[in-house]
C-alpha cells in the first residue's frame, strides 16, 4: 500500500499540547478577569443566604405582576413581528445566490453585522433615553434584535437552498419576483417560521430583562423588588416568568415540529 494513502491518527503529543494550550488560555483569562475558585467558594455562603431569603415566595404578589407580564409578552410579540417584517427584504439582499448586485449585497451584510454587534440592552438604554421609560423603548429594542437575528438565519437558509428550481425558473424566462416567489420562498418558508418562533421565545426572556433599564414590562417590577430587597417577591416574579417561558417553549416546539 502506498505510504501516502495511510491515514495516520493524531499523535499523543498533539493532544497534550492542545490540552496545555487550552488550560493556559483558561488560566490566563481567569487571572486577567479576577475569576478564581477561592472567590467562588467564599461567595457560596452568600448565595445560600440570598436563596434563603427568596423562600418561600410571596404568592400574594402574583396579583400585581399579571398585567406587567402580559405587557412583556405583548412587547415580545410586537418586537418579533416588526423585526421579522424588516428582516425579509434584507435577507434576500444579503443572500449571495439571489442578489448579484454588490452595491446592495455589501451594505446589507454590513447593516446586519452592525445590528448584531449592538446588545439588546444597549438598544433599550438608548431608546429609553430618547422616548422615556415604558414599553415603547423595549419594543424598539426587541425589533432591532429580532431583525438582526432573523435576517442572519434567513439569508443563510436562502443560500443553502436547492439550486434546481432556480435554474428551472430561469430556463422558462421567469422574472426576478417570480423567481423568488416560486423557487425561493417555498424552500425557506418553514425555516423562516421556525426562526420566527425561536426569536419570539428569546424575546420573551429578553423583554423581562430589558425592564431593568426602564424599557417596560415585568423587568421594572423585578428591578423594584431587587432594590427594595424583597427577594420573596423577586422569586415570585422568577417563577411566574419561568412558567410563561416554559409554556411558550412547549407551544412553539410543537408548531416547529409541524412546520419542519
Amino acid at each position: 500500500m502506498n505510504e501516502t494513502n495511510i491515514i495516520r491518527p493524531p499523535s499523543k503529543l498533539k493532544h497534550v499540547l492542545t490540552a496545555i494550550l487550552f488550560i493556559a488560555l483558561l488560566g490566563a483569562s481567569g487571572f486577567k478577569t479576577g475569576a478564581n475558585f477561592p472567590k467562588l467558594f467564599v461567595g457560596i455562603p452568600e448565595m445560600g443566604k440570598l436563596l434563603t431569603q427568596m423562600v418561600p415566595p410571596d404568592w400574594s404578589y402574583f396579583g400585581k405582576i399579571v398585567t406587567p407580564m402580559l405587557e412583556t409578552v405583548r412587547m415580545a410579540v410586537l418586537g418579533t413581528t416588526f423585526g421579522a417584517i424588516l428582516a425579509v427584504p434584507v435577507a434576500f439582499l444579503a443572500a449571495s445566490n439571489v442578489n448579484k448586485s454588490l452595491a446592495l449585497f455589501y451594505p446589507a451584510r454590513f447593516i446586519l453585522n452592525l445590528i448584531r454587534t449592538i446588545p439588546d440592552l444597549l438598544f433599550a438604554a438608548v431608546f429609553v433615553a430618547i422616548f422615556g421609560i415604558g414599553p415603547l423603548a423595549g419594543i424598539l429594542a426587541l425589533s432591532f434584535f429580532s431583525f438582526g437575528l432573523i435576517a442572519k438565519l434567513s439569508y443563510e437558509s436562502i443560500e443553502a437552498i436547492n439550486p434546481g428550481p432556480l435554474e428551472a425558473m430561469t430556463a422558462v424566462g421567469a422574472n426576478k419576483l417570480q423567481w423568488i416567489q416560486f423557487a425561493v420562498v417555498p424552500q425557506v418558508l418553514p425555516q423562516f417560521m421556525a426562526y420566527l418562533l425561536y426569536t419570539f421565545e428569546i424575546n420573551v426572556r429578553a423583554a423581562a430583562v430589558l425592564g431593568l433599564v426602564g424599557a417596560g414590562g415585568i423587568g421594572l417590577y423585578l428591578d423594584r423588588t431587587l432594590n427594595w430587597l424583597r427577594y420573596d417577591q423577586t422569586s415570585a416574579i422568577i417563577i411566574f416568568t419561568l412558567t410563561i417561558v416554559l409554556l411558550i417553549d412547549y407551544v412553539s416546539t410543537r408548531i416547529r415540529e409541524k412546520l419542519l
